[in-house]
């Protein structure tokens, strides 16, 4: 079972569980054992249903392609029903679900099996996971640095080998920031592409997955990426299903190579070299790559950023106050995120309104640079992979110092709505993973998919577990 559960993506795991290769409770049970056995050290899943998890399987699966296949979902928004939603915070740290989001209902009935929800920083609002309540989530390759953020629990849970896949969300990064951490896949669709049902999410934040591999990305959007009636974000739906593009030819384009942060400085070293390797690769698969750098208007993302990101909490800490009936306490929030929640209780109906017009000029801006190419190549992340510390939630002045870099590069994309993907490509000079991330236009995901497979067949990466 170890050989079988760590040397086959999602896609292939399920396969064996239909040829009768092995069964889905013999999975689900390899996997329960794996979250006893790694979890203490990694410290990924915060919540727990194994007994639960089990009596699904032995009551019958729904037959979809997925069908024993065990998943984690992230605890930040997302409900399941029978366990919290911490959201990584005390505030939240006695909230339980009593019914699953729509999202959960979608992969319940693609076959997948809910063994438990994964750790994230209070609110998302940190590249590293590192939140108070439960403390930090490690990273499977080195357990001295983070896995990233915010879905830093479910990197550590696939990474590790707990789960083949897992649930993340992303409104600055933060699929694309633990996927580079980790060595992982990490999609962030477009705007609108998931529905999120009754999900506090804003325009920036999406979900989808962390994933071993570029099919089981695509597998995963075809299926959950019908449209839901009442979304207030909606795109027009793929030509064919996405796992269809994996091995379909790409044609010759025209691809952007760039290792400059927004702000006009340049990417670190080792995450520059992985980049111009990519960027080699793609040359040599015939696509005509050039060195350009989008016009990022710096002061219309971060407006933008910090606008969505600020408000969508703040509603979300008042209904919890409300719900409670009293204030808000000294050690409800951690230091940063309280500092946000003040500051945007100081703004009005007109900021957000400015804001929001600022998130359509960076659109049209950035935009505009994906009439000439049709995709760009940048790091996911500025800087190798941190050390556990140094983004510290309960330090304004470690995050003010170290925080922005990390998701300078992602965070543009989430207001822009464009699909990004972060692939393993590379290790830094410490042998830590280094992700590229590459950016489509608007509801161009069918050709994020197509590059991105073609690179996993020219380089592939490894899927096995890092541990031991």
């Amino acid at each position: 079972m170890q050989e079988l559960f760590d040397n086959h993506d999602m896609t292939g795991l399920a396969a064996a569980i239909s040829d009768g290769e092995v069964s889905a409770r013999e999975v689900v049970e390899f996997s329960l054992s794996r979250l006893a056995e790694r979890n203490p050290t990694v410290n990924a899943v915060i919540a727990e249903r194994a007994e639960e998890a089990l009596a699904e399987v032995d009551a019958g699966l729904p037959g979809g392609p997925l069908r024993g296949i065990p998943y984690a979902i992230k605890d930040l928004g997302l409900d399941v029903a029978g366990l919290p939603t911490t959201n990584g915070s005390r505030l939240f740290a006695d909230a339980v679900a009593a019914a699953d989001s729509e999202l959960v209902t979608r992969y319940r009935a693609a076959g997948l099996v809910i063994i438990g929800k994964t750790n994230t920083p209070e609110f998302g609002q940190n590249a590293s996971t590192e939140p108070a309540l439960f403390g930090p989530s490690r990273n499977p390759h080195r357990l001295s640095h983070s896995p990233g953020g915010s879905s830093g629990g479910a990197a550590a849970a696939v990474a590790a080998g707990i789960v083949p896949a897992a649930h993340g969300s992303d409104g600055g990064g933060s699929i694309r920031i633990p996927a580079a951490a980790t060595g992982l896949v990490g999609l962030k669709p477009s705007r609108g592409r998931v529905p999120v049902g009754n999900v506090l999410a804003g325009p920036l934040s999406v979900h989808h997955a962390l994933t071993r591999s570029v099919r089981d990305t695509a597998l995963l959007l075809d299926l959950t990426c019908a449209p839901l009636a009442g979304e207030p974000f909606t795109i027009s739906q793929p030509a064919r299903p996405y796992v269809e593009e994996v091995g379909a030819e790409t044609g010759r384009l025209q691809i952007a190579a760039s290792t400059t942060m927004p702000d006009g400085s340049p990417a670190h070293p080792d995450c520059a070299a992985v980049v111009d390797s990519v960027a080699a690769l793609l040359s040599r698969l015939g696509h005509d790559v050039t060195e350009a750098t989008p016009d990022y208007p710096v002061d219309a993302l971060q407006a933008s950023m910090s606008m969505g990101m600020s408000v969508s909490m703040a509603v979300t800490v008042d209904a919890r106050l409300a719900e409670l009936g009293r204030g808000l306490l000294d050690d409800d929030l951690e230091v940063v995120p309280r500092m946000i929640y003040e500051r945007s209780k100081s703004q009005g109906a007109t900021d957000f309104v400015e804001a929001m017009n600022e998130l359509h000029r960076a659109a049209h801006v950035i935009g505009a640079f994906f009439t000439e190419h049709d995709l760009l190549v940048t790091p996911t992340l500025g800087q190798p992979t941190p050390p556990l510390g140094l983004l510290d939630a309960g330090s304004v002045e470690a995050i003010w110092k170290h925080g922005g870099i990390y998701g300078a590069l992602t965070g543009p994309f989430n207001t822009t709505g464009q699909p990004a993907i972060s692939l393993p490509m590379g290790h830094d000079s410490t042998g830590l993973p280094v992700g590229v991330q590459i950016v489509a236009a608007f509801g161009r995901e069918d050709l994020l998919i197509r590059v991105a497979a073609q690179l996993e067949a020219a380089q592939p990466w490894s899927i096995a577990p890092a541990w031991g």
